[in-house]
């Protein structure tokens, strides 16, 4: 499978802490707690679907700066294309996340200019690699709302996650919700039970799948097709070391299975593991297993679905 990626690049810095909220001190040492890699969702997206045997493809904006340098030579290192990427920020965006041993985190995004940038959608290679894909991610960037609609015109099958809302009107994140067949959200913020928000977005976007990703508490998915509401317990997993980019994981893992032909439900059961399995590590760019491994653990993941 062929996947478009148009996201966030950008150097992560983790910082392990006590305990929320932090009291004041002028300085810790915590031994092995502070790592720092390349990440933003564009990249957690494409390092999650090479992973699983997918190939991807990123339309990004990075600074000309050391930063810029860190991230492109990841992507070298990963082989994943950077013809997609223009460097005409003033710097690259660069995040600090902060998280205790109980999975909290709070995270500190510095997206620098890239919120006044927008992609140039008759550039003949934007065209060519929308084209080519079985699927567009579109993270929900300013930069992407030119994107959502030309891939949308060529009808090209879009999946976006728009995280953390709290209305579904919300007006920053209506274009991606109006053109995605998939959508992703998180459950933190609703304004109501998950079933009847999920309800309220189909019936205002009419996405073929929507997804509410509820941490400990599972999922929460709608068949667009079938008008149908299904609840997924959580994936048993071992040892939670940071949940940063548990949501990316599920994202992209359900896409490729998804795409892939198989059915909604099981597609979820298998991103569920996969998330499961990647919060076991420390940076959301890492910790990503494979279709084998996978496959290996969903027979233990005690995951449980029902129509409700």
């Amino acid at each position: 499978m062929k996947v478009l990626i148009s996201g966030l690049l950008n150097i992560e810095t983790t910082v392990a802490v006590k305990g929320f909220p932090i009291p004041y001190f002028p300085i810790d040492y915590p031994f092995f707690g502070v790592n720092a890699h390349v990440s933003g969702v564009g990249y957690n997206l494409a390092g999650a679907f090479s992973a699983l045997g997918d190939k991807a493809e990123i339309i990004s904006f990075l600074g000309s700066d050391e930063e810029s340098e860190r991230v492109l030579n990841q992507l070298a290192k990963d082989g994943i294309s950077a013809e997609g990427i223009v460097r005409s920020l003033k710097n690259t965006p660069v995040s600090v996340v902060l998280f205790d041993n109980t999975g909290k985190r709070q995270i500190y995004c510095d997206l620098k200019d890239i919120q006044e940038k927008s992609i140039d959608i008759n550039s003949k290679l934007v065209e060519k690699k929308i084209d080519e894909c079985d699927v567009v991610c579109a993270c929900n960037i300013n930069f992407n709302r030119t994107l959502i609609k030309k891939a949308a015109e060529m009808s090209k099958l879009i999946a976006t996650d728009v995280h953390i809302i709290y209305d579904a009107e919300d007006e920053y994140n209506k274009d991606f919700m109006q053109n995605a067949g998939i959508l992703f959200l998180s459950d933190e913020g609703l304004p109501c039970e998950p079933k009847e928000f999920i309800q309220r977005l189909e019936d205002k976007y009419h996405s073929d799948i929507i997804v509410i990703g509820m941490g400990k508490s599972g999922a929460m998915l709608l068949d667009g097709e079938r008008q149908k509401i299904y609840r997924l317990s959580a994936a048993k997993c071992g040892h939670v070391v940071n949940t940063v980019g548990a949501g990316d994981a599920l994202f992209s893992s359900f896409i490729h299975y998804y795409v892939k032909g198989i059915n909604c439900i099981d597609a979820l059961k298998r991103a569920e593991m996969f998330a499961a399995m990647k919060i076991g590590y420390n940076g959301a760019s890492v910790g990503f297993g494979s279709e084998q491994e996978i496959e290996m653990s969903l027979a233990y993941s005690g995951i449980e679905s029902f129509e409700i």
